[in-house]
């Protein structure tokens, strides 16, 4: 297959597949857009990006490559000069694939995991502002407390001792009676005694809320820069994936036909190279029926208990998932495995409803990721507009439906659960984000009249 029929199917295949980028898209991000089933060369990914994942260039020329036919393989079998010297050509695109394949994987692997970190500082970071700044409301609040009680003993003092004829009513009597002058004294000097250690607390809470008012502002301000950091990673991690799909999708395309040609070129029996053509094709078929059979399987397997997915709330929400509720958002107990241990604080709600289930969108947006993410596995996020947005988690390998720049419906199936990522068990984790910050998806959906 030379590299304008290449071309030619991926330029088809994307605009199947509904996930070939917009031209603004193209202009975006890197300029390096490549879709998820897109083109099987990966000219549109300069040299230059490869560079910044660690890839060399001196794979640059693999990715150039054109393929032999079956009519070049068999004149090459008609001449042995030509043979030995086509057998050397096909040996070397062979190893060119695989190492493509393997460098644009390790690139993606690096990327996925900068972003789930890039993410996950995130989110902690908007914890610590909300803490800082909660703290800083809390002495404000008792410095405003201590404040009016201060308040309330001076006055209280300026109407028993405030002025001439309060005066002489005070100490009226109390000539005869040194004692009761004496415990009229006391009481006040105890009340202004008082008075100053509430003024003094009042003056405390006041400098401790500023203090920790001016500390929740850098820390709001480390927020905002890490968000963005994070957004910088989840494109640089989208793009490593498209190249990585890209490179997977160029080695399915031609890595059995040159094995079969390589196997054609190098046997000395009668077989024919008709002979070999006709199998590959038959297994093409046989794989693009098992294709067919996982996918009505998963169809099959997607109508869920326990609450089922897609079920209709309010405003187009529905819910995401088949099965039950099997892990809640908030704090939890680590749970540690052969892959480590799950996070103390849960950003999202498990839903179980086996492996495969399919995966529904919470509501009709724009899916702006849909690739690898660290401890999350396959992961998806969509924007739905006016600031939500929301995440799906641990999908199974080659479980994504939809392509970043997809716009889905509400309730459409764009995946299928798996166990990916730092996971116990088949599921989805489900998050749902305001303004790119966590939120808790369990009260989000139930205000909209979605139970999970």
């Amino acid at each position: 297959m030379n590299e304008r029929r290449v071309s030619a199917a991926a330029t088809e295949a994307a605009e199947e597949c509904g996930c070939a980028p917009t031209p603004a898209e193209r202009d975006s991000f890197w300029k390096l857009s490549v879709t998820r089933r897109g083109a099987f060369g990966l000219g549109a990914l300069g040299v230059a990006a490869f560079a910044a994942f660690g890839i060399g260039s001196g794979v640059s020329a693999a990715y150039a490559a054109s393929y032999p036919s079956w009519d070049d393989v068999q004149r090459a079998k008609n001449n042995e000069a030509a043979k030995a010297a086509e057998i050397t050509r096909i040996e070397g695109l062979i190893q060119s694939l695989t190492q493509k394949v393997a460098e644009t994987q390790a690139a993606a692997d690096t990327a996925s995991d900068e972003f789930y970190a890039a993410q996950q500082e995130y989110f902690a970071a908007i914890t610590e502002a909300e803490s800082l700044q909660a703290q800083a409301d809390e002495q404000s609040a008792m410095a405003e407390t201590s404040a009016r009680r201060a308040g309330q003993v001076a006055a209280q003092l300026y109407r028993n001792g405030g002025d001439d004829s309060a005066l002489q009513l005070f100490f009226s009597g109390s000539a005869d009676n040194a004692d009761e002058l004496l415990s009229r004294l006391g009481t006040m000097d105890k009340l202004l005694e008082y008075n100053r250690s509430v003024y003094d607390d009042a003056i405390s809470a006041r400098n401790t809320a500023q203090s920790l008012t001016d500390q929740a502002k850098v820390a709001r301000d480390e927020r905002d820069r890490l968000q963005q950091v994070a957004e910088q990673k989840m494109i640089a991690a989208q793009e490593a994936a498209d190249a990585a799909q890209a490179a997977l999708d160029e080695q399915a395309a031609n890595l059995e036909t040159m094995q079969a040609q390589l196997a054609a070129l190098k046997d000395t029996t009668t077989q024919t190279v008709a002979g070999y053509q006709a199998g590959v094709a038959a297994r093409e078929a046989e794989e693009r029926a098992r294709r067919e059979r996982e996918a009505a399987e998963a169809a099959a397997n997607g109508g869920g208990n326990g609450g089922g997915g897609g079920s209709a709330g309010s405003g187009g929400w529905v819910r995401p998932h088949g099965g039950g509720r099997s892990s809640s958002y908030g704090p939890r107990t680590p749970i540690c495995g052969s892959q480590g241990c799950s996070s103390s604080y849960h950003y999202g709600a498990d839903l179980a409803n086996g492996c495969g289930a399919a995966i529904y969108a919470a509501n009709s947006g724009t899916v702006d990721y849909a690739a690898a993410n660290g401890n999350y596995g396959n992961y998806v996020r969509i924007q739905h507009g006016g600031g939500v947005s929301t995440g799906y988690a641990h999908i199974k390998p080659g479980g994504i439906a939809v392509g970043r720049g997809q716009w889905v419906n509400s309730g459409q199936v764009i995946a299928y659960a798996g166990d990916t990522g730092r996971s116990f068990g088949c599921h989805l984790h489900f998050e749902v984000y305001i303004n790119g910050g966590y939120t808790n998806p369990v009260r989000f959906m139930e205000d909209r009249g979605v139970y999970i």
